[in-house]
């Protein structure tokens, strides 16, 4: 497994939040009120792009009325100075829908037109997960600093659960230490993709995971090269959110 190292450009200043919102934090990806998670990646071409986007659209969500059933909408940084993720939570997938259906005409157009603005941007919406598995921390977790995207196409559920189960197996039911704070295993409504939406203390710490733990020939990466029907889609890393985050009910 590889990834780019170049860090991404600076975000601009926070945005100011609304009601009931933190900004510019990572979301609280076990909160219980979550029924409904998008993942989506964009590649943006270049750092100038990649701003231009993060802040463009961070913005937009930021000015337009939220929806009841919006938890949270971050955008974060990749470390390839080029790729954006898109991490978002509902309550629902019905309470998205409806949002949809009701009050999204305007924000749809108006980041259209930012995207076609800004050029160059890789097209596709996010796609639609449930959190299936966690790893949670060991002792006291630092704050994250990096969010790292590791992704597979999977023959169907039952391929995926396996994949998921045989990963948790091996890490004895939780994070390792040494920069790792917290995996979290989504699974697309349709069964065919995971995404491991993991938190490190920062980039570094995870590229000496990779070069150690990770290594050809270790348990991980057997366990993966014997596993019928899936497909390693590679990994990146991410910092610097932008977004929404809604308040914890007290």
């Amino acid at each position: 497994m590889t990834a780019d190292t170049p860090f991404p450009t600076p975000p601009s200043a926070p945005a100011s939040s609304p009601a009931g919102f933190r900004v510019d934090v990572f979301p609280e990806v076990r909160r219980p009120d979550a029924g409904a998670v998008l993942i989506g990646e964009r590649d943006t071409g270049g750092p100038e792009r990649q701003r231009a986007v993060m802040d463009g659209v961070a913005r937009l969500w930021a000015e337009a009325p939220l929806p009841d059933g919006l938890l949270s909408r971050v955008l974060f940084a990749g470390t390839d100075g080029r790729s954006v993720l898109n991490y978002g939570q509902w309550t629902s997938h019905a309470a998205r829908r409806e949002f949809l259906r009701t009050g999204a005409a305007g924000l749809t157009d108006r980041l259209a037109a930012l995207l076609d603005g800004v050029g160059g941007v890789g097209t596709g919406g996010p796609g639609t997960f449930r959190l299936y598995a966690s790893l949670p921390p060991g002792g006291e977790p630092p704050a994250p600093g990096c969010v790292v995207r590791t992704a597979f196409r999977t023959a169907g559920e039952d391929t995926a659960r396996r994949l998921v189960d045989g990963l948790l197996e091996r890490a004895d039911g939780r994070r390792a230490g040494d920069g790792a704070i917290a995996s979290y295993f989504h699974l697309s409504e349709d069964g065919t993709r995971v995404v491991d939406y993991s938190e490190w203390a920062d980039p570094q710490s995870h590229q000496r995971v990779v070069d150690t733990r990770l290594r050809d020939g270790g348990p991980v990466m057997r366990f993966l090269g014997g596993l019928d029907g899936v497909e390693p889609l590679g990994l990146r890393r991410f910092t610097a959110p932008r977004g929404l985050v809604r308040a914890l009910p007290a």
